[in-house]
């Protein structure tokens, strides 16, 4: 029955990256993942977040890029089939938050990078420590929709310091969603509403 949600709400994302890749000319990558998170379909914690962080990056910078929609597409099956093999509890059982890995994920196929790569495998890599480390910084339990703000806001300025793709600012985030995070670490969040 999970499993049947998490293809069911990744298909969703797939979906939603596309309706917008092909409608929306402003795409803003905060926005993007807000209209997901949103949804009460998605869990406070859950893996779906492990394919959403890609997925809205990708849809963000192809279309900067000018890509096809054709493009996308192949983009967004291989990052849902590889954050497929991020588990559940990643953060705490494996010590590297899936947020992360979700970077990882996107600038992987982004920069066309695998395991023998030479110019762009330490890029990849560096920019999932970056975001690890701004993630790291802020103390346990897990909060999968923090951690994906973290993760975005580490990546955003790599993502242009590095390629020189500008996928826009990082806005002031004030999460809304810790009403339903029993764990919440309220005021210690550097998203909690002041």
């Amino acid at each position: 029955m999970a499993e049947e949600r998490i293809i069911s709400f990744n298909d969703y994302i797939t979906k939603g990256c596309l309706e917008f890749f092909e409608n929306d000319g402003n795409l803003q990558p905060l926005e993007l993942v807000d209209y997901f998170m949103d949804n009460p379909a998605l869990a406070m914690h859950c893996v779906e977040h492990h394919y959403l962080i890609p997925a809205v990056l990708l849809t963000v910078s192809r279309k900067k890029q000018g890509k096809s929609v054709e493009q996308l597409q192949s983009d967004l099956k291989k990052a849902c089939d590889r954050a497929k093999n991020v588990l559940g509890g990643f953060c705490g059982f494996y010590g590297t938050c899936g947020a992360a890995v979700g970077i990882g994920i996107y600038l992987s196929i982004l920069t066309d990078t695998n395991p023998r790569s030479v110019e762009n495998w330490s890029l990849v890599n560096l920019a999932t420590a970056k975001s690890l480390i701004s993630i790291s910084k802020i103390n346990g339990p897990r909060c999968c929709k923090r951690n994906t703000y973290l993760a975005f806001s580490s990546a955003i300025p790599f993502v242009k310091e590095n390629l020189g793709l500008d996928l826009g600012t990082v806005p002031k985030i004030t999460c809304h969603h810790y009403p339903q995070n029993d764990d919440c670490k309220g005021k210690e969040c550097p998203f909690f509403p002041a």
